[in-house]
């Protein structure tokens, strides 16, 4: 009689499938909380925010990369999917609410792009569903650890507002072909200079410290000096890299 031994699935592969359930969990969480609409205007309940924050733990606790400050998918196109209750982001969207109403005023999206050492910060706002303006921030990166890195603030930046004649409502269409027309009878060079936005330079006077504590090629968590986290979604393919390089850092 021959005995066979049947072998289950490897503690790694089960592990990879924990992860991938956990990041699967953490994803549909945001999508039953209302998404980021919800998250920027308030209206996610403390059961909800409680169960997000949950997701997240469960996720930063099979974080796949050792190094994630010096990781190679750390670069590339990163959406914002959530902040914690006291976040930068989440504090600057809720600013925009209390200034205007909902049917006036919207932030749509949150990017950030990470490319060699430096962070693009865009916030998309949309008002009357007419009008589109972007607000820039720029930091640069330094790599402090493993885990930690230290963000400097080196300029924000207002673009000029962007607009949809189609969607602009009946009532306003007076009052914009009469801006228009007195847009036009600026000087030329003022009028490319505003058109190149409006620059406020921060001279690295702002820096925050941050721990990014889960990092793969599709979701990245960090959290700030206080513990309050934030989820970003990649907007990008991402590497292909598999292995991480080895990166002096400075302590």
């Amino acid at each position: 009689m021959v005995s066979q031994t049947w072998q289950g699935p490897s503690a790694a592969y089960a592990k990879e499938m924990e992860r991938l359930s956990a990041k699967e969990s953490l994803l549909l969480a945001f999508r039953d909380a209302g998404g980021f609409e919800a998250l920027v205007t308030g209206k996610i309940s403390d059961m909800e925010r409680i169960d997000v924050n949950e997701r997240i733990v469960a996720l930063e606790g099979l974080n796949p990369t050792p190094r994630p400050t010096t990781s190679p998918f750390l670069e590339g196109q990163w959406k914002f999917e959530w902040f914690g209750s006291g976040s930068p982001g989440l504090q600057a969207a809720q600013i925009v609410f209390e200034r205007f109403p909902t049917a006036l005023a919207n932030l749509s999206r949150l990017d950030v792009r990470i490319k060699d050492g430096y962070a693009k910060i865009t916030a998309n706002l949309k008002f009357l569903n007419a009008v589109e303006s972007n607000f820039t921030l720029n930091s640069k990166l330094s790599v402090e650890g493993p885990l930690r890195m230290k963000e400097e603030y080196i300029e924000g930046v207002i673009e000029s507002p962007k607009i949809k004649e189609e969607s602009i409502p009946q009532q306003l269409k007076g009052a914009f072909d009469q801006a228009a027309s007195t847009v036009q009878q600026i000087p030329v060079p003022i009028r490319d200079a505003a058109t190149g936005g409006f620059k406020v330079p921060l001279g690295g006077t702002f820096q925050r410290l941050f721990l990014i504590s889960y990092l793969d090629d599709e979701i990245m968590v960090a959290r700030s000096t206080a513990g309050v986290p934030e989820v970003l979604t990649r907007l990008d393919p991402g590497p292909s890299v598999l292995v991480e390089p080895i990166t002096e850092y400075e302590s």
